[in-house]
């Protein structure tokens, strides 16, 4: 019988989560038991906690932030040491890190960190895969998301005129085979990381990225946080948000 694999999505996001959606794809590729969580508040690190004294191994997806795990994820890394130590737990754990900037490099200091964790804890360190260019990942899903609707909807009309709805379908596939293509080392490194966690073996250090080049990586990643930042308080992230300061705060001038 296979060991149970806790998957924990550590963005603080609660929609448009790379890390949440390369958690999902990631599962579909490990066999056995599997249970998902998201860690976004202090109220969910008792369920991953507990679920975690039948589990063999744990998998941490998790953005980068100021080079390191979210803050958020600090305090449930010392809970879950003590928890693990006091319960006699030998966790083997792998990583999944993904940041903003276009090299998967840059992840190189939030996966020490995390060895360092596992150290204290007295788990085993399985490393893991960095992943450059995440925001990428959001832009092509929501891309494919679109495409398939457009299909979709000129099918029905081509169907309803008694037109060709193959070569719509073949056009489709096309589009996403190109997608697919720019993400093709995140795969294959997804795919090489899952065979490791089957079998419940070191998976060492590896770091992807996705293959647009660097010019047209930062228009996109412009062009999208633009768009997200204006469905979420203003074109400028924050300048026109609903948020008020709490009337507590005070300003202190010099």
């Amino acid at each position: 019988m296979m060991e149970k694999t806790v998957l924990i999505n550590c963005s603080p996001k609660k929609r448009l989560s790379v890390s949440g959606f390369i958690m999902k794809c990631q599962g579909l590729m490990i066999r056995g038991q599997k249970e998902y969580f998201q860690l976004r508040t202090p109220a969910d690190r008792k369920p991953i906690l507990n679920a975690l004294k039948d589990a063999g191994k744990v998998v941490f997806v998790t953005p980068l932030y100021v080079d390191s795990v979210p803050s958020h994820v600090l305090p449930f890394m010392k809970e879950m040491e003590e928890f693990c130590i006091e319960n006699g737990l030998k966790l083997k754990v792998y990583v999944i890190a993904n940041n903003g900037f276009i090299e998967g490099k840059q992840n190189e200091p939030l996966m020490q960190a995390m060895e360092n964790f596992c150290a204290r804890a007295g788990l085993t360190w399985c490393g893991g895969i960095g992943i450059g260019g995440g925001v990428m990942l959001n832009v092509e899903r929501i891309m494919i998301a679109v495409m398939f609707g457009l299909m979709l909807l000129n099918m029905g009309l081509r169907a309803v005129q008694g037109g060709n709805v193959l070569e719509l379908v073949r056009s489709f596939g096309f589009s996403l085979l190109q997608l697919l293509v720019l993400c093709c080392g995140i795969i294959a490194y997804a795919l090489r990381l899952a065979v490791h966690i089957n079998k419940g073996t070191d998976a060492g250090k590896w770091y992807t990225r996705i293959m647009v080049p660097s010019f047209i990586f930062i228009l996109f990643a412009d062009i999208f946080f633009v768009i997200i930042s204006f469905f979420q308080g203003g074109i400028f992230r924050g300048w026109f948000s609903r948020f008020q300061p709490d009337a507590k705060c005070k300003i202190i001038t010099r």
